[in-house]
């Protein structure tokens, strides 16, 4: 199983530091699946612009990809003005929506506020409605006070939720796995 993060973002540090916290911690208690951290800050990554997302090519063609490639997601964004970054919609937007269908998603998010934290519900939630992946319930919201000055995550309750992220991902993607493998099985 391969399990991709993305930093959805191509300014900052502090939203690829947790999407890597959640990997690490997936690595830590599950070491057979495999990570990758997908950042967006090492791409140019171009505008969406309405053609087929075979036919983009470069670092586009290269990130949808890695996404295709992936089994399952951590999903990461800062909050700007209230929204998603406008990296992460873009790629929402280039991303074939087939490639990602009935694979798991969870959420992470970093903000300046301690209110931002609905954007996952109101926005990245809806969006992964869309694409019919399955979401997984727990999420990890990260203000910016719960960083020391290196940039590392201070906060215990973080950082639990920042575990038990990491777990139920892996639990909803065996799971969903599992069910595929007797499905298959089954109806041959």
């Amino acid at each position: 199983m391969k399990l991709l993060g993305i930093s959805g973002t191509i300014i900052g540090a502090k939203t690829s530091i947790v999407v890597q916290n959640v990997l690490e911690e997936v690595k830590k208690h599950h070491p057979n699946v495999e990570v990758e951290l997908l950042d967006l800050r090492d791409y140019d990554v171009q505008f969406c612009d309405g053609r087929n997302p075979s036919n983009y090519t470069g670092d586009t063609k290269k990130v949808l990809d890695i996404v295709k490639a992936a089994d399952f997601y951590i999903i990461g964004t800062p909050i700007f003005q209230g929204s998603l970054s406008g990296p992460l919609k873009n790629l929402f937007d280039l991303i074939n929506p087939k490639d990602i269908r009935n694979k798991v998603i969870g959420f992470v998010a970093t903000g300046g506020t301690y209110q931002h934290y609905l954007v996952i519900e109101n926005q990245l939630k809806p969006i992964a409605g869309f694409f019919r992946s399955f979401v997984a319930p727990g999420y990890v919201y990260v203000n910016n006070d719960h960083f020391n000055e290196e940039n590392e995550i201070i906060d215990s309750e973080v950082l639990t939720r920042i575990t038990a992220l990491a777990k139920e991902v892996v639990f909803m993607q065996e799971a969903l796995k599992s069910s595929e493998e007797k499905f298959v099985t089954v109806n041959g």
